[in-house]
């Protein structure tokens, strides 16, 4: 069996505070070229009281997130009083707020075009959760969603490791996305004419699936399920120590989350069109390899 080819993407800078008086970044080239962002000493401290959110019965069971979702900021997937939920709920808040000002600051040109995702706590522990292999985040992949079609707007994310056990977050990241895509395009037919409108109207989908969506998951797909790719694909393993912050465009950074519990996330969503260089992006990198527009 071959060994796979180490991959080097990880970048780490010194930030101690998510506020946004401090060092202004201009970190958009980084990013977009497909580095991750890590600030080994920028944890999102947990209040005593909040502590005590840091166990899975927090969770309903249904999802394994807890979140809040935006622009409503309602509180979904927890189990608790009233009470409770309303300080989690607030500690939620609050990470949402302070990595909103943490991402201008790094990301100055994004001012006034990022769009606020869901912001998410994630209590479970990785391990031993079952679940089929198309969902199956322990294998490397790209974000793609089957019902929720990006039609090639961007996802930035902002995590952060709270365990207070010493766990660290285990991940795997893989090979550059332009070297992935030629891996698996030969591979990928065109959608059936119709599909789209179809799955939009019986509610498969929130919205019409793009061929650029299309090719996503295909991509998302093929790489779960080619296991000798999982094991000998170029990656590396990055461990996110407790109190480290990172930062990365998850459907251009092949990734898997292999162990750990406790973790804080927040998306936010940006048009192709307002990045600093736009050609970088998954959307422009297809259409580029396929000589089409995917519309």
């Amino acid at each position: 069996m071959t060994a796979p080819t180490t991959v080097d993407i990880v970048r780490e800078f010194p930030d101690t505070t998510w506020a946004d008086d401090g060092p202004t970044r201009g970190v958009e080239a980084v990013v977009e070229d497909g580095q991750v962002l890590s600030f080994p000493t920028l944890p999102f401290v947990l209040s005593e009281a909040e502590r005590r959110f840091l166990d899975e019965r927090w969770a309903d069971g249904k999802a394994k997130n807890i979140s809040v979702r935006w622009p409503g900021g309602e509180l979904r997937g927890a189990a608790g009083s009233a009470a409770d939920l309303a300080d989690l709920r607030t500690m939620i808040v609050r990470y949402a707020e302070q990595s909103e000002a943490f991402a201008l600051r790094l990301f100055p040109h994004y001012r006034g075009k990022l769009r606020r995702g869901n912001t998410s706590f994630r209590p479970a522990d990785i391990a031993g959760r079952e679940t089929s292999w198309r969902k199956d985040d322990t294998r490397l992949h790209v974000d793609a969603f089957p019902s929720n079609p990006m039609q090639g707007t961007r996802l930035l994310r902002v995590f952060c490791n709270v365990n207070e056990n010493g766990r660290p977050r285990e991940w795997r990241v893989g090979e550059p996305f332009v070297a992935h895509a030629r891996r698996y395009l030969p591979s990928i037919t065109r959608p059936l004419p119709g599909s789209a409108w179809l799955m939009q109207n019986i509610g498969i989908t929130k919205r019409r699936r793009t061929e650029y969506d299309h090719v996503m998951l295909q991509l998302h797909d093929h790489a779960k399920a080619d296991l000798d790719f999982q094991k000998t694909g170029p990656q590396a393993r990055v461990d996110f120590a407790p109190g480290t912050t990172w930062v990365v465009f998850s459907d251009q950074v092949l990734h898997a989350a292999m162990g750990g519990q406790h973790m804080m996330e927040q998306t936010f969503y940006l048009d192709v069109e307002d990045l600093q260089r736009p050609e970088t992006s998954p959307l422009r990198t297809l259409e580029r390899l396929l000589h089409r527009t995917l519309r």
